[in-house]
């Protein structure tokens, strides 16, 4: 259970996520999406219940197990979350900084190999947030997420205010980094192409728990009237009408 004041945001919700999968986490806005990932990260307290990852119960952990524990966590914040005074490096070096001790010049070379595998050009490590495009923002939140080579990536509306083309990159280079570094993600979304093109399974949030978890094809057949909104919609119907082939053009 997790709530604020008087406003319980959710009860009794039961979610496994699977290794190596990617997870799209589904939900109305304001129903508890990104606030179960920062319940799960420990910087939101919950009520009531069990949160286990990698076999760990958190609640029997002590500071320095659970600071340990962390290391093997990525977290990409909505809209970036990077701090406006530091450079795209020192972004993705804060994690390193605060859990590893290496010289100045191996941080320099690990965050540039950060930087370089998100597919910023190295010239971007210089640069100040406000001198990015939105797009170049998500790749070095992205970039310090994968700082400390993490097993498990929180990513939360990581194609949140992208164009479509941008959008689409951004998930094509999630697909591609999840098979090539072997990671486990865990994606709050609201995307419709996000789901579809990279998420292995679908878990939706309504009612303050977790009404679906599975397939695209189990959240397409549930009956939920907010599931049948969401995936049955206007907006969703394109993903569901066959492509028509190509017609022959006439001579």
């Amino acid at each position: 259970m997790v709530g604020f004041g008087d406003k319980i945001i959710m009860d009794g919700l039961n979610l496994d996520v699977v290794k190596g999968e990617v997870l799209g986490f589904v939900g109305g806005s304001g129903m508890g999406k990104s606030v179960l990932t920062r319940t799960i990260l420990g910087l939101v307290p919950k009520r009531a219940g069990t949160i286990s990852v990698f076999g760990e119960d958190l609640d029997t952990l002590t500071p320095t197990q659970f600071s340990a524990l962390q290391r093997r966590f990525g977290v990409m914040f909505q809209q970036g979350a990077l701090l406006s005074g530091l450079t795209v490096k020192q972004n993705v070096q804060i994690p390193m900084r605060e859990h590893l001790r290496l010289s100045k010049g191996l941080a320099d070379e690990l965050a540039m190999l950060k930087i370089g595998l998100v597919g910023l050009p190295a010239d971007a490590a210089n640069k100040k947030p406000s001198e990015l495009s939105g797009g170049m923002i998500k790749r070095a939140a992205l970039a310090r997420a994968l700082a400390l080579d993490p097993e498990l990536l929180f990513l939360d509306e990581p194609t949140s205010g992208l164009d479509p083309i941008g959008a689409a990159d951004f998930d094509e280079l999630i697909g591609t980094l999840q098979k090539t570094l072997g990671l486990t993600v865990f994606m709050v979304t609201h995307d419709l192409d996000s789901l579809y093109a990279i998420c292995d399974r679908v878990a939706a949030l309504a009612d303050q728990k977790v009404i679906a978890a599975g397939t695209m094809e189990t959240m397409l057949a549930s009956d939920h009237p907010w599931l049948q909104a969401y995936f049955h919609g206007t907006r969703a119907r394109r993903f569901l009408q066959p492509v028509r082939p190509p017609q022959p053009h006439p001579f």
